[in-house]
Order: C-alpha cells, then sequence, then structure tokens
C-alpha cells in the first residue's frame, strides 16, 4: 500500500490517569504516559498490546469519546480536544460489541446510523443497501437483528461504521469472536476501504491478523510505547530464527531435561507447544538446529523433526511482554 505524508492521526505527549478501588478512592492508574503516535493517510496502523495496556483508552481518546489530562489529539486536521465535532463528521468507530438494536432490521439498524450522521432518508437508505450488498447481508438485510448470528452482526457493525464515508475508521478488535473465514471476510472489506484512500486504525488480539493488514504496527504497554515498526522491522528486533523440535513422545521428566537442553542452544527459556513439541530462538539459523539434534542425542532425547524459521509477530509479542515482566 502506498505511504502518504500528510498524517489523519498525531498524538503528542498524550496521558491519561484514573482513580482505582472503590468509588474511585485508590491510588492513580495511568492508563496513557507521554503517548505519542502518528498515522499516515492510506494507511494500516495496528495496536497492539496486552489486557489493559492502554489500547481502548488510546483508541477512545482518539474517537473523541475520552478527554486525556495532558497531550495534543488531531484527528483528520482537526484538534480533537477543542473542535470533537468535525473530528466526529470525518470517522466511522466500530467496537468489540455490535452497537445497534436488535428489534430493528439490518437496514433499519443502518438507515438510522445514516440519518443521525445527517443524512436524508432517501440517501441514507441507498448508502445502507450498498453497505448489506458490500458485506454480503442481503439474504438476512430485513431480519431482526436479533436473529443475525455473531459474524453478521460483527459485519453490520463496520457496515455502520462505513455509512457515513468517513475518512478515518477505528476498528476495536472487529473480527473479536470469528471464526477463521469470516475474519478473512472482514479483511479483504478493510483492505478495500484502504485501497479507496480510507485510513484503519485498529486494535486486534489475533497477531496473524496485524501482520496480514498492518502498514505499521505499534506495541503498547502501560500506557507507554514500547516497540513500533513494520512486520518484518518488528520481527528483526528478536532473534533471527526460531527452531520447532518434535520429540517421540515426552513425561513430565523428559520435558524438563528437553527445556534445559534447549536453553543451552537458543536464546532465551524455551516454550513447550504441546506434548512432542517445543520452540525455542536462536542466532546460528540451521548451525542452531543442528546443535540442537545433535545436544538432544548425548541428552537421550529422541528428536523426529527438527525446523528453523523466521520470526512470527507472536514471537515478537511474546519476547516483548517477557523483557517487560523483567523489568
Amino acid at each position: 500500500m502506498p505511504r502518504h505524508s500528510l498524517p489523519k492521526i498525531t498524538l503528542t505527549g498524550v496521558a491519561k490517569t484514573y482513580r482505582s478501588g472503590l468509588f474511585g478512592r485508590g491510588p492513580r492508574v495511568h492508563a496513557l504516559k507521554d503517548l505519542d503516535l502518528v498515522v499516515p493517510q492510506g494507511t494500516v496502523h495496528a495496536l497492539l498490546g496486552p489486557n489493559g495496556a492502554g489500547k481502548t483508552t488510546t483508541v477512545r481518546t482518539i474517537a473523541t469519546l475520552l478527554r486525556p489530562d495532558a497531550g495534543t489529539v488531531e484527528v483528520c486536521g482537526h484538534d480533537a480536544l477543542t473542535d470533537a465535532d468535525a473530528v466526529r463528521e470525518r470517522i466511522g468507530v466500530s467496537g468489540q460489541y455490535a452497537a445497534v438494536d436488535g428489534t430493528l432490521t439490518g437496514f433499519e439498524n443502518l438507515r438510522l446510523v445514516g440519518q443521525l450522521y445527517g443524512q436524508s432518508r432517501a440517501d441514507a437508505s441507498d448508502r445502507a443497501r450498498q453497505l448489506i450488498s458490500e458485506l454480503s447481508l442481503e439474504e438476512a438485510a430485513d431480519r431482526p437483528m436479533r436473529t443475525y448470528s455473531g459474524g453478521m452482526r460483527r459485519r453490520l457493525d463496520l457496515a455502520g461504521a462505513l455509512i457515513n464515508d468517513p475518512e478515518l475508521i477505528i476498528l476495536d478488535e472487529p473480527t473479536t469472536g470469528l471464526d477463521p473465514r469470516g475474519r478473512r471476510q472482514m479483511w479483504e472489506v478493510i483492505g478495500a476501504q484502504v485501497s479507496s484512500g480510507t485510513t484503519v486504525l485498529l486494535t486486534t488480539q489475533y497477531l496473524e491478523e496485524a501482520d496480514a493488514l498492518a502498514d505499521e504496527i505499534t506495541v503498547i504497554d502501560h500506557g507507554t510505547v514500547r516497540a513500533q515498526g513494520t512486520a518484518e522491522e518488528l520481527k528483526s528486533t528478536t532473534a533471527q530464527s526460531i527452531l520447532t523440535i518434535e520429540v517421540d513422545g515426552s513425561t513430565d521428566e523428559q520435558g524438563d531435561l528437553i527445556a534445559t537442553t534447549l536453553a543451552d542452544i537458543g536464546l532465551g527459556m524455551p516454550r513447550q507447544l504441546d506434548s512432542s513439541r517445543w520452540t525455542v530462538a536462536v542466532a546460528d539459523g540451521t548451525r542452531s538446529g543442528v546443535d540442537a539434534v545433535k545436544a538432544c542425542a548425548l541428552a537421550g532425547i529422541d528428536v523426529v523433526d527438527a525446523e528453523v524459521s523466521s520470526p512470527t509477530l507472536d514471537d515478537v509479542f511474546l519476547s516483548l511482554t517477557e523483557r517487560l515482566e523483567r523489568v
């Protein structure tokens, strides 16, 4: 996807704190701390982080649903703190749950959202039918939304975010609960929007989703940016390769031996994927794989298969998380 110099989102030094405890009498929790973020026009930017990292607070701040304690927020060329109405006219927001009325049909829900954006009834109806077609909801368009499956509700929620042809779409975990086929259908719709020039800010719990969609990824934790870059740039910050071995069965006692043996070969602690497969980051690629097989043989561990591959975003995320837990 082409990159553009004009940013759609610029956050500078954004901070937000909450009072914890009953009636807000507990200590302050720093949801965001001096957060900087720039999202260029016509790109997909993914926010990654563990639960409680500050992703939703960031999204709500950009969507003008939350006012920060400090910092500046510019969205679509407007100051989100002093000109929130102008920002709201230019964005579409899709949350983790379909924000629609279950007693209305899918078409009626979309038409209502369009009218709330100031569209005439006729224009809202035309736009609703167009989105229903694009999102393959024709068969269910005139059924009450309460009869929709989870995947259909998610598509309807996305349609609501697109109803006003926004310059910026904010998607907070848009494919949560969908099966792999449903997620890929949503990816296609999101990709088509970006191809037409729309900018997308995405939070997701699926690392493969960020890898497939995002031009750039920001990893945040405890309200602070921990890493930022393209998927390939983030992958390059971890070990050069990932070694996965498969052993011929393992007991708990043998598992300890496997972990110790691989730890001597790799970088960091090995992870057990299932009863027979283990993985560890390594520095020397194929040579490390050969060394691991030899070391396992000397330890009496029967290796069935060994594979060396490039790191995934899962490996990046786990590496960053482990580093943060040690800080």
